[in-house]
């Protein structure tokens, strides 16, 4: 899908214009066709009722490729993810920033930029409470049921989140009215102010009369949180939701999260490169590097026996109590340009564990325990099963 060359100028890095319109062209081509699909004005039901693996998760991520057309080539950002959220668990998703992470919750959420972004490949499957759903194959029209209601995200940057002109309470009334288009003004905003209460704000009254910039990051956070929360979802996706945060503040809304959660029964699906959050709140972590994801597994399992060079990298990086050192490690190299990524193992250029049999295609997935599961050449061996 899509071309990408360089410049047949020798030892040039860039593409001249002729050759950006040629890939712009082709990629407008691909991507008129998806949205044709997308835009019919009748989807039947049968193309997206489906039925979950496993009636234990909540969501199931089944080789999902969602893809970038621009016009240097096809960006692939999330490229043949598999993963399931269980019933009442959270799921961390860890690694470097550009690493498809949020791509991948976008994708959940329909949210993905249209049209140069698309799923081209795979399943989203989604268990509403009364059917089983492949987001991936929703009419819009149903998707904004779901947002809000059964899906709720908060997003990373709660500043740009929220609308500055309107109040806080406004905004919290509009999720409400939006699904229970039933409830009176009275109710909606007595749910309102019942779901800022909720999430720790004392002066929920007086909040509920604020805008945003009257409010400090943390606090704004915590509207967020109430707004996600405000239609009882089954799965909460939490984008970074303690970046640009002070510890302190960090830890009371990682604790509100996790005191929702086990109230409310609902799943969490973590986003965030902060290793100690995902220590403190995960039950499953999955580490994704490059569109991919190159190992997971129980939190236990990833924090007690990292396996892939690239979470021992990870662990190594972080600072621990106690130990002095001179300097602190880096995980050396940079990440790959992920334009037309070619198939082989994008981590070998930076791992410090490589072997010869790495310069071969991409690794397939290994099971090192019924829960853990890697992709790496190092627990291959020649005859391609577990060592």
């Amino acid at each position: 899908m899509g071309i990408f060359k360089k410049s047949s100028t020798e030892g040039a890095n860039y593409i001249t214009a002729r050759e950006s319109r040629k890939i712009s062209k082709e990629n407008r081509r691909i991507t008129d066709e998806y949205e044709k699909k997308k835009n019919r004005k009748i989807i039947p039901r049968e193309e997206y009722i489906t039925q979950m693996k496993n009636s234990e998760n909540v969501v199931e991520f089944d080789n999902l490729h969602t893809y970038f057309f621009s016009d240097v080539g096809v960006v692939k950002s999330v490229n043949g993810v598999s993963f399931d959220i269980p019933k009442g668990k959270t799921v961390g998703v860890v690694g470097e920033s550009g690493c498809g992470k949020s791509v991948t919750s976008l994708s959940l959420m329909q949210l993905v930029q249209r049209p140069q972004g698309q799923i081209v490949a795979g399943a989203i499957r989604f268990n509403t409470g009364k059917e089983v759903v492949d987001v991936t194959k929703m009419p819009t029209s149903e998707m904004q049921k779901l947002r809000g209601n059964k899906l709720s995200m908060i997003f990373q940057e709660p500043m740009t989140s929220l609308n500055p002109v309107f109040r806080i309470g406004l905004q919290i009334d509009e999720v409400i009215q939006l699904h229970y288009p039933d409830m009176n003004k009275e109710d909606i905003r007595k749910r309102s102010i019942e779901m800022l209460k909720l999430v720790g704000i004392a002066n929920s009254e007086g909040v509920y009369k604020m805008y945003p910039h009257e409010l400090s990051g943390g606090m704004r956070q915590r509207v967020m949180i109430a707004m996600g929360l405000a239609c009882d979802p089954e799965l909460i996706i939490a984008d970074e939701p303690t970046t640009a945060l002070d510890v302190t503040i960090q830890a009371q809304i990682l604790d509100i999260l996790r005191d929702l959660k086990n109230r409310m029964n609902s799943s969490i699906m973590l986003i965030t490169h902060d290793l100690g959050v995902i220590a403190e709140m995960a039950d499953i972590v999955v580490v994704m590097y490059a569109g991919r994801i190159v190992e997971k597994g129980t939190a236990e399992e990833i924090f007690s026996n990292p396996s892939h060079p690239y979470t021992i990298g990870l662990m190594n990086s972080k600072p621990a109590v106690g130990k002095k050192v001179d300097r602190l490690y880096s995980i050396p190299g940079k990440v790959p340009n992920p334009v037309n990524m070619p198939d082989y193992c994008y981590f070998k250029e930076r791992c410090e564990m490589s072997i010869s049999d790495c310069n071969g295609a991409y690794p397939e997935q290994i099971q090192l325990s019924p829960t853990h599961f890697i992709s790496c050449y190092r627990y291959v061996n020649d005859k391609g099963e577990n060592q």
